[in-house]
């Protein structure tokens, strides 16, 4: 490592972590001065034209905890982490040419928000500076497919299979080595905290099934819990439509959805738990799952901006409502059904819902309602701490019969009551407050 030959500099948005980090590796081998970056940028926080919080109080708090835990092991490798609070790029352009950065290290990102965050800065920067770009939250690397995105199926089955039968999922990235302590900056970075980000603090509520904080620490050891310490893993393809509880599902997505563990780091944990505790179903189904989110990420960088379109990918046209009180009342757990509301009232309260809620909700928003699909997108976008706009806009569209299900159905929502909840526990945990 040498400062003399400038700076290699790794942009941190949605990959918060140091293990299975491609960018961060490469970084540090490059022999120049390493320092991390990132941004709560202030747009954030601000509220869409749909009327919510782009990035809502749970979420923030759990992004906070996540790049604190990143800070934390950044300094263990000598690497300073750069804070930053800036609703533009003009902060880290100030940033790379004051610290004379040859080489920039990011993950590759291709939906509105993020790309534009991306040119505002690369387009305005020396033209000499290297961008050093790479792809660590797919399971399957893009660069292994054996044909163009374009060609990617409408059809998730048809992509499983491919992806089953053709590919390979990559080794873990090599662990980041330690710098000498010189690496670090003089300079100490603050992580701001949810008042300063313009949010109340807030208690956990006890009926959460989500009690967990951000960070790799807390998404490392909840991977070791659901597997090799209570061997949950084996029991998934029979407990995942669950409503109550921590453990009726992995509850990895948060942590995957901000990059604080990669889908590579589940794969091979489940794939060792396979050769060393049981492999069945249930092991395999959670696999199918890390699939499934890649297939949204792919069909995202497919379509692009289509994703966020009233018509979808499918160019279908339906006589959407926009009506506010038909959406208050979503929102608020008053609709004509209380499996709606109970889910509706949990992710109110607490960011989280279960798949089978979600599933639920989205389908009686489009389907029942005839609500704008995109309305409820952007008020999960705001409210969940697993927020991912591939899965996300993804499963929305889906579910409103705009994207990626053949069958265009509409859940029976009374049918999926006395299923899913026949005694009505789940029902009563959140409707006899």
């Amino acid at each position: 490592m040498s400062s003399s030959l400038g700076v290699s500099l790794v942009w941190y948005r949605n990959d918060l972590r140091i293990k299975d980090h491609q960018g961060l590796s490469r970084a540090i081998d490059s022999k120049r001065q390493v320092v991390a970056y990132f941004n709560f940028n202030t747009n954030l926080f601000k509220e869409l034209n749909m009327g919510f919080k782009k990035t809502g109080s749970y979420r923030s708090k759990f992004m906070i905890e996540s790049v604190n835990d990143l800070q934390l092991e950044l300094d263990k490798l000598n690497i300073s982490l750069i804070i930053d609070n800036c609703p533009d790029g003009q902060n880290l352009i100030k940033k790379i040419k004051k610290l004379n950065v040859k080489e920039i290290f990011i993950q590759r990102e291709w939906t509105r928000d993020e790309i534009n965050e991306e040119k505002e800065v690369l387009n305005k920067i020396d033209s000499n500076v290297k961008i050093n770009y790479s792809f660590e939250q797919f399971l399957y690397h893009p660069n292994d497919l054996k044909k163009k995105i374009e060609d990617i199926p409408n059809v998730f089955t048809l992509f499983r299979k491919k992806c089953e039968k053709e590919l390979k999922v990559r080794s873990l990235a090599d662990s980041p080595r330690r710098l000498e302590s010189k690496n670090r900056l003089s300079e100490k970075y603050k992580i701001p905290s949810l008042n300063d980000l313009g949010f109340k603090e807030f208690k956990l509520d006890k009926r959460s099934a989500f009690p967990f904080k951000g960070g790799s620490k807390s998404g490392i050891e909840r991977i070791n819990n659901y597997l090799w310490e209570t061997k949950k893993l084996s029991f998934y393809k029979h407990t995942r439509n669950g409503l109550i509880g921590i453990d009726y599902s992995s509850k990895f997505s948060s942590w995957l959805a901000n990059g604080c563990v990669s889908p590579k780091m589940i794969y091979w944990e489940i794939k060792k738990y396979e050769n060393q505790v049981i492999k069945n179903q249930s092991t395999y189904w959670l696999v199918f799952e890390l699939i499934w989110r890649d297939y949204f990420k792919y069909i995202s960088m497919k379509y692009r901006d289509k994703i966020f379109s009233i018509e979808g990918i499918l160019n279908r046209k339906y006589n959407w409502d926009k009506s506010k009180t038909k959406v208050y009342e979503w929102i608020n757990g008053k609709t004509k059904e209380p499996f709606v509301n109970s889910n509706m009232l949990e992710i109110k309260n607490t960011g989280w819902m279960s798949n089978r809620g979600r599933q639920n909700v989205a389908s009686y928003f489009a389907k029942e309602l005839k609500l704008d699909w995109r309305i409820g997108a952007s008020y999960f976008e705001s409210m969940l701490i697993d927020y991912d706009v591939h899965s996300n806009y993804g499963n929305w569209m889906y579910v409103s019969g705009v994207g990626n299900d053949p069958r265009d159905r509409k859940f029976n929502i009374k049918w999926q009551s006395e299923k899913y909840d026949p005694n009505m526990k789940f029902q009563n945990l959140w409707l006899n407050e």
